[in-house]
């Protein structure tokens, strides 16, 4: 263990450091994260390049009664090492270890939990509003990247924030800026003079004085925007009521001591530039930082993953399957919210970057925009986090079902998705989808059958949706063509005896090996809306037992889908419906995940006896 990092166990001990010390610091909790990451996976290269910032922040805050909250969480590895639980690194993100986004269970210091992005301000905010109906000077510092501010929600949240008189700070960091060729001594010197009590006596005193005279205080606040502007990019964010200061270099501990140190005694609405670099300090996170994002195992000495796995995942089904379907159709679009690498756009990009289209962290956009496209005759494909999808859901049905619209929607990581955990899981899409008319709902059970439905999908002239899981498949071959499905037509899969197991999607395998011990009968059912009721109907009068399976929530799921079709019909049959249950899943091994849920081999055949013993 390190000398400094060994002794650091709050940030109570943190603070006991000379300031002298904190660059040996940064140093070591650097050294640390890599050897840490490479035995667990995670995120890296975000965080290698909070380092420093994190440091200042617990230093300079009297945390926990201070607040800091982190947007996305992508980055808060330095803050949990220095809030006591650097030991259990080393279970980050296996079941039963600590979660890789902040979790306010888990820790008095994580504020408030977060995996999506662009909430922060608004968060910080409320807190910031609560401490002031309190009679409180505690502080509240929001800490948001320059990815998740293209976000409308984090506009919002400035709008709101500056026109109220709380002492907030925001911390855009910004790693996309270049550190050398933006950020240098003036700058630096310019954050440590705007940050300074003189400067802001003296701004706060001229607006009073100027407020009797309207128009020399318009005159004035322009020319102050204008001299800023010529050394800062600030502007905009001046605009919204804040106090800019800034850019300044995020990886100079001192110049971050001092800004942040007088920061802390001012009074409003705060806004910190700070300029960062993604992998810092880590090569090979330097020289590819969205490689480095999210890794699983791999070797600290030079980057290599320990990871080998030859069958192509899902994403990659989807991204080859785009680049095949754009070649065949030029009215073909591909949009993604910031989710190029994740949601296998790479290749397509490539191929054809002016039909690319990466909107930013702006889901809500993403949808709208696709169905302006789709009014005016392009076919767009929407690839798009079924976790993220969550947050479109009026766009979905407002701008694109409603309207009928002809939009593709590649909706990955349907289901668990393992060591992220409750917030980046796709629990509930099936449900909140199939309440929705005019769309179409396909579940795949494996990689072949995942083409053949973005095809379908692609085909149909109306809004349509393929869900698919993270990670790969169970190494189906893969037919180069592009074939169709007919839509609303079940598979019958295995023929049995007395139960009759209808498995949706991913479920079919485990329904497949359940059904070898109960000689049940299996049917993928691949299409969730419009439903086959002609085999649900001939499956409950053919069998004795009805058993739905699938990777989604029960509740409002495809099991129920089944139900209502008896119902409709007359039909009373025993029946179970199996799902995620009711309950935030935490993260683990997704193996075990879905055994937790009886959703493997041997939960089927579990809920099969109990059926049929009730």
């Amino acid at each position: 263990m390190t000398s400094l990092l060994s002794r650091i166990d709050s940030p109570t001990d943190l603070r006991t450091l000379e300031r002298s010390q904190l660059k040996v610091l940064a140093a070591e909790l650097r050294t640390f994260l890599i050897q840490s990451v490479s035995q667990t996976g995670g995120h890296l290269a975000s965080n290698l390049g909070v380092v420093e910032l994190t440091i200042a922040l617990h230093y300079i805050y009297n945390t926990p009664d201070d607040r800091l909250v982190w947007d996305v969480g992508h980055q808060t590895y330095p803050h949990k090492i220095l809030t006591g639980r650097r030991e259990a690194m080393a279970n980050l993100r296996k079941a039963g270890g600590i979660a890789g986004f902040p979790k306010r269970d888990e820790s008095e210091y994580d504020t408030f939990g977060t995996g999506h992005s662009s909430t922060s301000i608004s968060a910080a905010l409320g807190m910031a509003v609560a401490a002031k109906a309190q009679g409180s000077n505690r502080r509240s510092v929001a800490i948001i990247g320059d990815g998740a501010m293209t976000a409308g929600m984090a506009f919002e949240a400035l709008n709101n924030a500056g026109d109220m008189d709380t002492n907030i700070l925001v911390i855009l960091n910004d790693n996309d800026m270049s550190i050398s060729n933006n950020v240098g001594a003036l700058n630096n010197y310019l954050a440590r003079l705007m940050s300074g009590k003189l400067y802001d006596s003296v701004r706060r005193s001229g607006k009073k004085v100027l407020d009797i005279m309207p128009p020399v205080k318009e005159f004035a606040r322009r020319a102050e925007e204008h001299a800023k502007g010529m050394v800062t990019p600030g502007t905009l964010f001046e605009e919204f009521g804040f106090n800019y200061i800034g850019p300044i270099d995020g990886h100079d501990i001192d110049t971050l001591m001092d800004t942040l140190g007088n920061i802390r005694q001012l009074q409003g609405p705060q806004f910190l530039h700070v300029v960062t670099q993604k992998g810092k300090g880590y090569s090979p996170a330097e020289d590819n930082p969205n490689k480095y994002h999210g890794v699983s195992k791999f070797d600290p000495q030079n980057g290599h993953s320990l990871s080998h796995n030859e069958r192509p995942t899902y994403t990659q089904i989807f991204g080859d399957w785009l680049v095949d379907m754009a070649a065949a159709d030029d009215k073909l679009v591909g949009i993604t919210p910031a989710m190029c690498d994740g949601s296998g756009l790479n290749l397509f990009a490539e191929a054809y970057p002016q039909r690319y289209f990466d909107v930013g962290i702006a889901e809500q956009h993403a949808l709208t925009f696709a169905a302006g496209m789709a009014c005016d005759g392009l076919k767009p494909v929407v690839a798009i986090y079924s976790t993220f999808l969550q947050r479109a859901y009026d766009q979905l049905v407002h701008d694109i079902a409603l309207q009928d619209l002809d939009v593709l929607l590649a909706i990955d990581r349907a289901g668990l998705v393992g060591a992220d955990g409750p917030t980046h899981a796709g629990s509930f899409d099936l449900s909140f989808l199939r309440c929705i008319p005019n769309i179409v709902i396909m579940a795949p059970s494996d990689e072949n059958e995942c083409r053949q439905m973005l095809t379908t999908g692609y085909h149909f002239p109306g809004t349509a949706a393929v869900r698919y899981p993270r990670g790969s498949g169970i190494g189906a071959s893969i037919s180069p063509t592009l074939e169709s499905l007919p839509i609303g037509k079940a598979q019958l899969v295995r023929q049995g005896k007395k139960i009759a197991i209808l498995a949706f999607g991913s479920m079919l395998q485990p329904a497949l090996q359940a059904a070898d011990t109960c000689d049940a009968t299996v049917i993928n059912m691949r299409f969730i809306k419009p439903l086959d009721e002609a085999m649900v109907l001939e499956m409950a009068r053919t069998h004795d037992y009805l058993l739905t399976v699938e990777e989604n929530a029960i509740m409002g799921g495809a099991g129920a889908a089944v139900m209502e079709c008896l119902q409709a019909h007359g039909l009373v049959k025993p029946i179970r419906c199996l799902g995620l249950p009711d309950q935030f899943i935490e993260h683990g091994n997704h193996e075990t995940m879905l055994a937790a849920c009886g959703l493997d081999k041997d939960g089927i055949n579990a809920a099969i006896e109990k059926l049929i013993s009730e």
